[in-house]
Parts: C-alpha cells; sequence; structure tokens
C-alpha cells in the first residue's frame, strides 16, 4: 500500500498495462530449440535422482572399506554370591575387554570396489537420462514446430481458395460454368476450416508434451527456422561410439559390480577372525600381605567355515549368476543400440534424400501443375475439379515438405543420442 500512496488511479492503470505488456512481450519471444534443450535439462529431476542415488552408493562405499566398529565389554567375574564381597575371593575382579573384529579375506576391499561400481553405475545413468531428455525435448519441439508451421501453411492457402470460390460465382453468373463448381468451392473451402480445427489440436497436444518439460514456456510460439542438421558422420564412426554410450558403460560398471561381489563371496570363504584385549582389575591381599595382582588377557577368535555348502558355496554360485545376468544385459543392449542405430541411419539417409527430390523437382512442378489447371479452367478448356485438385495437392506437397523436414531433424535427434554427436 506504501507502493501506491499519492499514486492516482490513472498512475496505476498506466504501470498495469505496461507490466502486462512487459509479460506479452515476453511470452511472444519465439522459442529455439537451444533454449527448449538448456532449459529441460536444467534441474531435470530424473536426472537429479539418479545422481542423488549415486551419491548415496558413494557413502556407502566408503562404510564398505572400513572395519567394524569396536566393542567394548565391562563386567564382573567370579564374584562370590554367598558370602564375602570383592575382595573375599582371588579370582573376583572387575573387568574391562575390548574387542576388534576384520572381516575375512579382501571382503572389505572389494565390497567398497563393488559399491564404487554401482555409483559409477548411477552416474551413467544420470547422463544416459540426460541424452534421452535431450532426444524428448527435440522430438517434442519440432512437432510443435511442424503443426504451428503447417497452421501458417493453411492460414496464408486460404485465401487462394476463397479466390476460388469468387471465380467459380463469377464464372457461373455469367452462365459459363455451372453451380456445381460453386458448391465445389465451398465445399473445399469448409474442408481447409476443419483442416484448421483438426491442426490446432495436434498442435494443442504437442504443446501439452512439450510442457512436461518446459512448463508454461511450452506456450511460446517457437522458432521459424529449423537446425542445419543435414549433415552426419559416417555409420562405421557412430557405431563405434556406441560402446562409450552412457548405458553402455553404466552397464559395464554393473558388470564391474557384479564381478566386485563375486569376489566378496569367494573372500568370505576364508576365515574372519577377531582380537580381544582384556584387564582385570583385583582387590585384597596375598597371605604375603602383597596386593593382588591385576590380570590382562588377549585372545584371537577365528571363524570356522566348516559348512560351506549351503552358505558360502550358495552366495558364491548366487554372485556367478548375477555377473552373468549384467554381461548378459550388456550384450543385449548393444545389440539393441546397434539394430537401432543402423535403422535410424538408413531412415535418415531415406529422407534426406526424399527432401532433396521435394526441393529439386516436387514443389515446383506441384505448383505449376495448379497454376496450368487454373489457367485452363478460366479459359474453359480445363474442369474445375482438376483445379481444385491442383490446389489441394500443392497444399499437401507444401505440408509433406515440412514434415520431412521434421521428420530428418527427429531423425537425427536419434542418432546424436546413440553417437554422441554435440549439440
Amino acid at each position: 500500500m506504501m507502493f501506491f500512496r499519492g499514486r492516482t488511479p490513472s498512475h496505476i492503470f498506466a504501470l498495469a498495462l505496461l507490466l502486462a505488456a512487459s509479460a506479452q512481450a515476453q511470452h511472444d519471444v519465439p522459442l529455439t530449440l537451444a533454449e527448449a534443450e538448456d532449459r529441460a535439462l536444467a534441474g531435470e529431476p530424473g536426472h537429479a535422482a539418479f545422481l542423488a542415488r549415486a551419491a548415496a552408493l558413494g557413502e556407502r562405499a566408503v562404510v564398505a572399506g572400513q572395519l567394524p566398529d569396536p566393542t567394548m565389554r565391562i563386567g564382573l567375574a567370579n564374584y562370590p554370591i554367598s558370602s564375602g564381597g570383592f575382595s573375599t575371593e582371588a579370582m573376583t575382579q572387575a573387568q574391562l575387554g575390548f574387542r576388534q573384529s576384520f572381516p575375512s579375506g579382501k571382503s572389505r576391499e572389494f565390497s567398497l570396489q563393488r559399491y564404487e561400481s554401482l555409483a559409477l553405475e548411477m552416474n551413467q545413468n544420470a547422463a544416459a537420462r540426460s541424452r534421452d531428455v535431450l532426444t524428448r525435448v527435440r522430438n517434442a519441439w519440432l512437432e510443435t514446430y511442424y503443426w504451428q508451421h503447417a497452421h501458417d501453411v493453411v492460414t496464408e492457402s486460404r485465401p487462394f481458395f476463397m479466390d476460388l470460390a469468387e471465380i467459380s460465382r463469377s464464372l457461373y453468373s455469367v452462365g459459363r460454368k455451372t453451380q456445381q463448381d460453386v458448391l465445389r468451392a465451398e465445399l473445399e473451402l469448409r474442408r481447409l476450416d476443419d483442416r484448421l480445427i483438426e491442426i490446432d489440436r495436434r498442435h494443442a497436444q504437442a504443446v501439452a508434451a512439450l510442457s512436461e518439460w518446459l512448463g508454461a514456456d511450452a506456450r511460446r510460439p517457437v522458432a521459424a527456422k529449423l537446425p542445419m542438421w543435414d549433415r552426419l558422420p559416417a555409420r562405421e564412426s557412430l557405431r563405434a561410439s556406441l560402446s562409450s554410450h552412457p548405458a553402455v558403460l553404466a552397464a559395464d560398471a554393473r558388470v564391474a559390480a557384479s564381478s566386485a561381489g563375486v569376489h566378496v563371496a569367494e573372500e568370505r570363504k576364508k576365515p574372519g577372525w577377531a582380537l580381544d584385549l582384556g584387564y582385570g582389575y583385583r582387590e585384597g591381599e596375598l597371605a604375603n600381605g602383597e596386593p593382588r595382582s591385576d590380570f590382562v588377557s588377549v585372545s584371537v577368535t577365528m571363524d570356522m567355515p566348516l559348512f560351506r555348502k549351503n552358505r558360502q558355496d550358495r552366495s558364491l554360485a548366487a554372485a556367478l549368476s548375477e555377473r552373468s545376468a549384467a554381461e548378459f544385459e550388456r550384450h543385449d543392449l548393444l545389440r539393441r543400440l546397434s539394430s537401432q542405430l543402423d535403422a535410424e541411419y538408413a531412415l535418415w539417409q531415406d529422407i534426406s534424400l526424399r527432401v532433396v527430390l521435394y526441393e529439386t523437382s516436387i514443389l515446383g512442378l506441384s505448383a505449376s501443375h495448379a497454376q496450368a489447371a487454373l489457367l485452363a479452367y478460366q479459359s474453359e478448356a480445363g474442369d474445375f475439379a482438376d483445379v481444385m485438385r491442383g490446389f489441394i495437392d500443392d497444399l499437401n506437397t507444401r505440408l509433406d515438405h515440412v514434415r520431412l523436414q521434421v521428420e530428418r531433424a527427429q531423425s537425427y535427434a536419434v542418432l546424436a543420442n546413440l553417437g554422441g554427436l554435440p549439440r
């Protein structure tokens, strides 16, 4: 309220208009693909979750590499319960002891390696998640681009269909054409309106998909220019980079963790041991009057793995099976990624050839055919159905060209994910 003191309603209204105009101007700034990528990757919760798991496993690795905490024992031994006191019997003593356990073999070292490998797996999963998010936000942005561009193309074409309807009405009014031509022109104009409604629906769906990553920014109009993704490295180069894909590196880390688990199971076949140190305090005197001596004790406790069949042996068998499963999963993953890369690369090549064909001949021929049909109709040498068909085909051809450009970019986004291409 202090801010508005001394200000007239007109001043407040002007300020509100200024703020609204500023917000609208910011909303109307085109959303580029690069900005969409940056916003989607910044603080992405799935990526953060993997990093949090990696941090937790890193902490567990530190714990796994440490010795168990020592234990302390305090007690009273050999105290007479029928008569006497602490100094009555010679063996009565107050005891203080410490025990330190030592796990079997190098199990601590291999447990540390196992958790470190699991933490590395989570870090690589985080990197793979970032690549997947990048691919998905690119796909959503490109879909939004297509439907926004399709709306613009159809809207720009509508005046031509209105002109055709006007031409048909003019020729019908002077008796040169039939009412069927007028009705056909009106029908196609209404179909164009229906097409715009469908395009707006698909555009809203694309914006909703993009909003998963960008929130309210997804409602901004996307930039009018597609990225220049018309070149790719050789297929062999992309295939060679698959081994460094984060998903494959995560699988490698999982295999390493399973191998460390095997080593842990093997080490647990060896006996663990513990060191005990004890001190016993005594009171009273010997027969010669000298004070009783205190006691010091040292002992070593060792495990005796005599019944290994249903414990250590089965633990080792389970660890070996887990390692085999991890190795099979890695092999399957690499095979699937390689197959996906080959299929996507072939798709990208085919779409690129079609884009070139559209740009070098089909677009020009389609426009020329529509104009030729119109001139023939105006000179009474052609049919109105051919005119409408020509202009509709030209509209569809231009939309197909945009769709091919978008699909080529979407294919590139998948290949960039697989091959680790820079942004």
